[in-house]
């Protein structure tokens, strides 16, 4: 008799889609230990020694693992000061990535494989000019400069907004600057507040906590990291578009619980701000990632590939920042991208000064020749085969399964996590936590619960609430674009679903003990820019 067996994607589980050659064994670290380090460290999480840990969900910003082919990339690092081989192939995987859609050219492969047809290199990859997207090439990319390499996201930042500021010095230095984003991460608000531009986070906040059915997980997603569109306008009216130097949407919306953005609200933003006559930015630092959430769970997109999408997605923006770190592209890097002769380069370029040769002056005095930006040679070939990895529609599954099953897991646990699942990493709602307690937003409860996770089980998180977004220090509208959030960052391909059942287990623990989770001060440096970085803390036990 036939029998018919199930096909691998009808099993239930899924399907393996790596395996590890290196191990790296973790210390045995006495409870004792840790406590000892907590207090010489001040209770400081991104102070903490990362030797000690167990698991390390503090963020996943260059921790994950890289491949093989990166790995063996390395080793045609070229670390010339002036325009290594490098920079030629890092520039064609950026146009492949964000320009090419389906027809990517992979012209890495050629350094990769040896080529050593002199005419063929020259032709392809050395003399080639490219102008009227995100990367000119050849002497385009000297007299009209749109891609800046910089060591990480938050250069980037300071690169666009440090220069953007004195632009709009020299337009009209008395009037007042906003910048509207779904959701500013931490680097990019503290950025924009150095210049003396303010911030302004616009997202639902209703929308983002609303309680969803795990279940669903797999049938549908709201895309709670979406620009609340009213909201947008009603400020664009507001404050006026002339104060308004740019629109920027994060994807997917790191702040707002790593919710992903949808076309379809991207492409409503794009509509207004060629309306109001704005530029439109993307933070794009997990845009592979939002990708994937479109393609799985927006109509229309199911039977297009991720590489359509980028490219469709990266259409309607006028530049865009990127932390290089992210989506699991590599350990170091970031850039910063202006569309050529879009209305970004147009409306700022002023004086006769094109805004990019403006970049380009303060990117080789602060950063590095244009070519290196700062990196390493071995980095850049890691980020251009990188870039071509993270596309991949294998990775990105399970990758995003991972989170999922993390999210699931505590969902059964009963612990309020938001839902559904993000693409890099599971936030937990600490209001919903500490219901019930005397825990109020100015005693820091997310603190005081890393505090304990890593204390007792040797696991350490990111609280990104009233502590990190500075609550004590913002006016009552700004606070109200401030979730009160704990972050688990997964680091790619870095941990399997044993470190997640772990920490489930004790999440789910301290849930149960959680009126005695102390309470937290800050010691020292409260007033401090980004403080969660650098600040003192003191726990309050009963």
């Amino acid at each position: 008799m036939m029998i018919y067996m199930k096909k691998m994607n009808e099993l239930g589980v899924p399907v393996p889609n790596h395996k590890a050659y290196v191990i790296r064994n973790y210390k045995d670290v006495r409870k004792d230990q840790r406590e000892r380090a907590l207090i010489e460290t001040e209770y400081n999480m991104f102070s903490f020694p990362a030797d000690l840990l167990t698991l390390d969900f503090l963020s996943d910003s260059g921790s994950t693992s890289m491949t093989d082919l990166q790995w063996s990339a390395l080793i045609h690092g070229d670390e010339s000061y002036g325009r290594n081989k490098g920079y030629y192939v890092l520039l064609d995987a950026f146009r492949d990535v964000f320009e090419r859609g389906d027809k990517p050219e992979k012209l890495v492969d050629l350094i990769l494989t040896g080529e050593d047809d002199v005419d063929k290199l020259m032709n392809k990859i050395y003399l080639t000019s490219f102008e009227g997207g995100f990367v000119n090439g050849g002497v385009h990319q000297l007299t009209r400069p749109n891609t800046f390499i910089v060591p990480q996201g938050r250069v980037s930042e300071y690169l666009l907004f440090s220069t953007l500021a004195e632009v709009l010095s020299e337009i009209n230095p008395n009037r007042k600057y906003f910048i509207l984003n779904n959701g500013h991460f931490d680097t990019t608000g503290a950025n924009i507040r150095a210049v003396h531009i303010e911030p302004i986070n616009v997202f639902n906040k209703t929308v983002v906590l609303e309680p969803f059915p795990y279940k669903d997980m797999d049938l549908r997603n709201p895309f709670k990291g979406n620009m609340d569109i009213k909201q947008l306008e009603e400020i664009i009216i507001q404050k006026g578009p002339e104060s308004i130097p740019l629109i920027y949407t994060t994807i997917t919306n790191n702040s707002v619980a790593g919710q992903p953005v949808s076309m379809a609200n991207i492409r409503v933003v794009k509509e207004i701000s060629d309306k109001y006559g704005i530029p439109f930015f993307f933070d794009a630092c997990r845009f592979a990632e939002n990708a994937y959430f479109i393609k799985t769970y927006e109509e229309g997109f199911n039977n297009i590939s991720i590489r359509e999408i980028v490219k469709e997605m990266f259409s309607y923006v006028d530049g865009f920042t990127i932390s290089l770190k992210k989506d699991g592209l590599g350990n170091m890097g970031g850039a910063l991208f202006l569309r050529d002769k879009g209305k970004f380069v147009q409306k700022y370029s002023i004086n006769g000064k094109n805004i990019g040769i403006r970049l380009k002056e303060k990117q080789i005095v602060t950063i590095g020749n244009d070519s290196y930006g700062g990196l390493s040679g071995r980095d850049i070939m890691a980020l251009a085969v990188g870039l071509q990895e993270v596309v991949k529609l294998p990775y990105l599954k399970s990758r995003i399964g991972l989170t999922q099953y993390f999210s699931k897991k505590l969902a059964e646990n009963n612990i309020p996590v938001i839902l559904p699942a993000a693409g890099h990493a599971v936030y937990i709602d600490m209001d919903k936590f500490f219901m019930e307690t005397d825990m109020k937003i100015e005693d820091f409860g997310g603190v005081g619960f890393s505090i304990e996770l890593l204390k007792h089980y040797g696991i350490r998180a990111c609280e990104l609430g009233p502590f990190a977004f500075e609550w004590d220090q913002r006016t009552e509208e700004q606070r109200k674009g401030i979730l009160n959030l704990v972050r688990f960052a997964i680091p790619r391909n870095a941990y399997s679903r044993s470190d997640i059942d772990y920490t489930v287990a004790a999440v789910s623990e301290l849930f149960k003990n959680k009126e005695h989770i102390p309470k937290v001060r800050i010691a020292r440096g409260a007033e401090l820019s980004l403080r969660h970085f650098q600040t003192g803390l003191k726990p309050i036990y009963k």
